[in-house]
C-alpha cells in the first residue's frame, strides 16, 4: 500500500471495516494485473490522505477475496464504491477522476 491511510479489506474485515463503519468507507475493488487499477492507486491513496479524518478508504483485491466483489456484482475492474451507514451510495466503473470522487464524498459529507 502506497498511502497508510489505506485499509486493507478483506473478505473477513469487510463487514467489520465497511457495513460496520461509523464514517462512510471508500472501497477500490482491484487487481495487481488490471492496468487502468494500477493508475487509479495513487488517486485512491490521495483521496485517503486527503480525507483520512473523515472517510475511510480501503481497497479489496479481487483475486484474493472475492467474496466481496461478488456480493456487489463487481464485473469489471477497477471499480470504486462509496458506502454510508452499510449502503453503497455511488459506485464508479473504470477510471474516475479525482475531482468526481471528490465531489461526491463532499456531497456525502455535506460540504457540497
Amino acid at each position: 500500500m502506497a498511502s497508510a491511510s489505506v485499509v486493507e479489506l478483506t473478505d473477513a474485515n469487510f463487514d467489520q471495516e465497511v457495513m460496520k463503519s461509523s464514517t462512510p468507507v471508500l472501497v477500490d475493488f482491484w487487481a495487481p494485473w488490471c492496468q487502468p487499477c494500477l493508475r487509479l492507486g495513487p488517486t485512491i491513496d490521495a483521496i485517503a490522505e486527503q480525507y483520512k479524518d473523515k472517510v475511510k478508504v480501503g481497497k479489496l483485491n479481487i483475486d484474493e477475496h472475492s467474496a466481496a466483489a461478488m456480493t456487489y456484482r463487481v464485473q469489471s475492474i477497477p471499480t470504486v464504491l462509496l458506502f454510508k451507514d452499510g449502503a453503497v451510495q455511488k459506485q464508479y466503473v473504470g477510471l474516475v477522476a479525482k475531482a468526481e470522487i471528490e465531489k461526491t464524498i463532499d456531497a456525502m459529507l455535506g460540504n457540497g
